[in-house]
């Protein structure tokens, strides 16, 4: 599943379009590497976000097309 759509179903970012600008402003890291929109994420990747002074740095656990809000914490783990 591409990048951007992947911060989008697990609602790590809200709209696709802003991770789209996340990635393209180089604030999106997987696996220590400035990654693109369209790079392919699989689970065991590290994902790093930055929004502004804050850093997120989660663990993919899953990769799903769709999922409910209450199981969106199964897509992933806080580092």
């Amino acid at each position: 599943m591409r990048l951007d759509k992947y911060l989008k179903v697990s609602r790590l970012i809200k709209r696709r379009t802003v991770a789209n600008e996340a990635c393209d402003a180089g604030r999106v890291l997987v696996n220590d590497k400035p990654a693109k929109a369209s790079v392919q994420v699989k689970t065991g990747d590290i994902i790093e976000i930055q929004f502004g002074s804050k850093n997120v740095k989660v663990e993919v656990l899953d990769v799903k097309e769709t999922v409910k809000k209450e199981d969106v914490e199964s897509m992933y783990k806080y580092l």
